[in-house]
């Protein structure tokens, strides 16, 4: 029999207060993994408000930090791999919207900081310019589970830049996880379309983590966490409120469908290449 890596993604519903947030993601945590999820994935700026003002006030070095320490507790007590979410960094002067992993022992894998900040102007609609208080990322981050699936991060924005996802596909990922807070703008046009539309470009299994739409927040998240397959179908999603969905990563599956449709070694290296000009410290 074939084994199989079950996922869950939790869209979680954030408040002001910090310690709340931490402790109500660790209960959901704990649910997650009570149902055999091996993999658990959190949303962008969960222990947070989503705001360039809140960033600076909850921001946190990495490791060692109230949140980190949390997650780090909560991975080893579950005994799985905890995809933190993202949080606001502190790094000497300087934030950033980062991504922590974590092994079944707790050990910090490593962290991802968001490359493309979210810095865009639809008049009448939605004007957000991340970079007025974080600064960009400069690398991919990818980890392994049993030496056998391999997970590449990004974050929100960075759904919208294909080739980030195909760099994370020419790095040999299997699965490809994007906590991300689409908003009511965007978020009902665009976010499965762009999830299915990684998916299908890099025959992967693509999530999209959102927090949970909140109507008495600044930023309105549009949530719908989304885990599609590498044929581009949905394989589970949820609506606004918070909620945890689940699914299994089959690795015959996604070879099947590499097999049948061959594109991603039909490229045509002597016309045109993509470079990773940075490569992981």
């Amino acid at each position: 029999m074939v084994s199989k890596l079950k996922i869950a993604l939790i869209q979680f519903l954030g408040s002001t207060s910090k310690q709340q947030n931490i402790s109500r993601v660790c209960e959901l945590i704990r649910q997650a993994a009570s149902t055999g999820a091996r993999l658990i994935v959190l949303p962008e700026i969960w222990n947070s408000p989503y705001g360039v003002k809140y960033f600076s006030q909850y921001a946190e070095t990495i490791p060692n930090g109230e949140t980190t320490d949390a997650l780090s507790a909560c991975a080893r007590q579950t005994k799985t791999y905890l995809v933190g979410g993202s949080i606001p960094e502190r790094d000497g002067d300087k934030l950033y919207n980062t991504a922590t992993v974590y092994d079944p022992d707790g050990k910090l894998l490593g962290k991802y900081r968001k490359v493309h900040l979210f810095d865009i102007d639809i008049p009448g609609k939605i004007t957000f310019k991340e970079s007025d208080a974080l600064s960009p990322g400069q690398q991919l981050f990818t980890f392994d589970i049993d030496q056998k699936y391999r997970i590449g991060l990004g974050i929100c924005y960075d759904l919208r830049f294909p080739m980030l996802a195909s760099l994370y596909s020419n790095r040999q990922c299997h699965v490809l996880l994007y906590p991300g807070a689409f908003n009511m703008t965007t978020g009902p046009v665009h976010w499965e379309l762009l999830l299915r539309g990684r998916a299908l470009d890099n025959q992967m299994y693509v999530a999209g983590i959102s927090p949970a739409h909140d109507e008495q927040s600044d930023y309105k998240s549009w949530g719908h966490t989304t885990l599609v397959d590498p044929w581009g179908t949905i394989m589970s999603k949820c609506e606004m409120n918070e909620d945890v969905i689940y699914g299994d990563i089959d690795l015959e599956h996604l070879n099947t469908i590499r097999s049948q449709l061959p594109y991603l070694s039909q490229q045509r290296t002597d016309v045109y290449t993509l470079v990773d000009k940075k490569k992981d410290d």
